[in-house]
């Protein structure tokens, strides 16, 4: 597979530094700060996958064309690194329910109990200024960050800015992360972004295995109503001619 391909350790670290133009003590360094994970040898030699050459070329671009700084790029790499996971996971999941289908098993799966359902979190109940209230900003500051993308405020019907309580956590992270880590705001923008793509990838991820899980339902109860096959290898049939 391709994916596996990426993750495949396969660069010594003084390959890996040139493939990037990097030294390899800020590789070290990078590794130390958890921005990378390489992989290891039998020999615990360092050795750089694909992957982490892409991810090396990211850091490169955020340090060095969008000035960001140190922590707001661990914060990026950390939400970067949660999205690779999550692929990861749901993978393993599809490989877990192929196998399923391959063993025809005989129960099916249970479904979650609210799948689809919105989340509350996702509700949006506060206006513009108890929003702004909530979280010590001012509205204008509110309405700078959506036209930055940094949240997304549901509408009413009357088109009246409307905020759930995610959007309000958005709001403190983004407070966190200019007052308390000195992140500037193309920083904020890369990880606002990382964090809305890793929440819509694991809601969509989230419907394709419910959607999986429920055809492996339909396939076993199809299988299960087959009819007994005849000595020649067909199927009975319910009437005879």
């Amino acid at each position: 597979m391709v994916k596996d391909a990426k993750n495949r350790p396969v660069y010594v670290i003084s390959v890996a530094a040139e493939l990037v133009d990097m030294h390899p003590q800020t590789l070290r360094l990078y590794e130390r700060k958890g921005l990378i994970r390489p992989g290891r040898s039998s020999g615990k030699t360092r050795l750089y996958s694909e992957r982490d050459i892409e991810h090396l070329r990211e850091i490169r671009r955020l340090t060095q064309e969008l000035g960001v700084n140190l922590a707001g790029v661990e914060e990026i790499m950390n939400l970067q690194h949660q999205l690779d996971d999550l692929q990861d996971q749901f993978e393993q999941e599809i490989q877990r329910l192929e196998g399923q289908i391959s063993q025809k098993m005989t129960s099916p799966p249970a479904l979650p109990a609210q799948a689809g359902q919105l989340d509350p979190k996702d509700r949006p109940v506060y206006v513009i200024s108890i929003a702004a209230e909530l979280v010590d900003m001012h509205p204008q500051t509110l309405r700078l960050y959506e036209r930055k993308g940094l949240i997304r405020p549901g509408r009413s019907s009357g088109k009246t800015r409307l905020y759930s309580e995610r959007d309000i956590e958005h709001l403190r992270e983004i407070r966190r992360l200019t007052q308390e880590l000195g992140v500037n705001l193309a920083g904020v923008e890369e990880i606002m972004r990382l964090r809305h793509s890793l929440e819509e990838s694991r809601a969509r991820l989230e419907r394709d295995i419910v959607r999986l899980q429920q055809d492996i339902t339909e396939r076993m109860t199809s299988w299960r109503t087959l009819p007994p096959p005849t000595d020649d290898g067909d199927y009975a049939s319910d009437t005879e001619e």
